[in-house]
């Protein structure tokens, strides 16, 4: 389809670095008299403060909902809070939290990074049971971004592997939105009737065609719009959607009509916020990022918003796709992680056999 686009032991309560370059900003509104990091206090309290880590593309949409979320609070609380932020490929920042990066809070661009921090015991098990519908916040799709005219033809997965087609994506090794572009193209061989290895064939063939891994989905961005690599760009839907809106994109996109439902989590990082004492506020940020003003916000930024009310608003306005597909269909994050993305695993195999 072408789409012209114009933890704590009980659920959270829904309220109102890369590494070596790691990027630490205010959101906007600073807290009167400076303030750190400090213990949750009581209403009124010194001011305090939450490190937020997302990766890149999310950027534009937190611009918006963090000086809400402040307000919110500090209308609610009568306290004074400032979130930083840090946004980088979603597999570096993973890294980079496990490695020390004091988050507390975590919108990562898959399940299977917070597992990784599960399993570093940074996050307690059971995450995904503090919020409604598994803690996920955001929802997208993978779009194809093709060169004025689409003079390749790129309209399906399958034109992906034709000979001649130079393939844009990022490096799933360090990148959450590479890692779903890398299971939508499985999913249209596994999920229409192929078999693994008919998928695992298609899949070798259309990374033949890529010459350069980009970092995480905005340097991809960057790379195709405004350095002229690639003859077809994979990325999140909301990237294409941005790219028209600022007018870098002057084609129009394309969705394939068979795709993969790309789920964002958030998480509260457990163990950091337990000893700098920032549960409470925490957890109502992350709470708040499924709100209606928050959830509206995606939505105007180009993310498939998560709650049901605002999507069956704004549903008309992104492109309809006939079958979907999730990572619940390669039996979870978990085995994805394992069978795909671990050391020797899928892509392993195909990244050596392509080169």
């Amino acid at each position: 389809m072408v789409f012209p686009f114009a933890r704590s032991a009980a659920p959270l309560a829904i309220t109102g670095l890369l590494l070596g370059g790691l990027t630490l900003t205010g959101c906007g509104a600073q807290p009167e008299g400076g303030g750190g990091a400090g213990a949750d206090a009581d209403a009124g309290g010194a001011p305090q403060e939450l490190l937020l880590v997302s990766y890149a593309v999310t950027k534009g949409a937190y611009d918006r909902i963090l000086p809400k979320f402040e307000a919110d609070w500090k209308a609610r609380t009568g306290q004074a809070i400032n979130v930083k932020t840090s946004y980088g490929g979603s597999g570096s920042q993973t890294r980079a939290i496990i490695d020390g990066l004091d988050a507390d809070v975590a919108t990562l661009a898959l399940a299977g990074d917070v597992l990784k921090l599960q399993e570093a015991g940074l996050v307690q098990p059971g995450w995904e049971k503090d919020l409604p519908g598994g803690a996920i916040i955001t929802h997208s799709v993978v779009a194809f971004i093709t060169r004025d005219g689409n003079p390749k033809g790129v309209r399906t997965w399958a034109d992906l592997a034709k000979p001649g087609v130079t393939v844009l994506t990022a490096n799933p090794k360090t990148s959450g939105g590479a890692r779903w572009n890398f299971l939508g193209l499985w999913g249209s061989i596994s999920q229409t009737g192929g078999s693994e290895a008919q998928a695992k064939a298609y899949v070798s063939s259309v990374y033949r065609n890529v010459e350069n891994l980009p970092r995480d989905a905005r340097e991809a961005s960057d790379a195709f719009l405004k350095r002229g690599q690639g003859d077809v760009l994979l990325n999140y839907e909301n990237e294409a959607i941005l790219a028209k809106r600022s007018g870098d994109l002057k084609t129009p996109f394309i969705v394939p009509e068979v795709n993969i439902r790309i789920e964002g989590p958030v998480t509260v990082v457990d163990r950091n916020v337990d000893r700098k004492g920032t549960r409470k506020a925490a957890e109502a940020l992350a709470a708040y990022l499924q709100s209606e003003p928050a959830q509206e916000i995606f939505a105007e930024e180009g993310f498939r918003p998560a709650s049901p009310g605002v999507w069956s608003r704004v549903q008309g306005h992104f492109a309809p796709v006939k079958q979907l597909f999730s990572a619940g269909d390669f039996g979870g994050w978990k085995q994805i992680n394992a069978t795909f993305f671990g050391k020797n695993g899928v892509w392993d195999q195909l990244f050596s056999s392509s080169r």
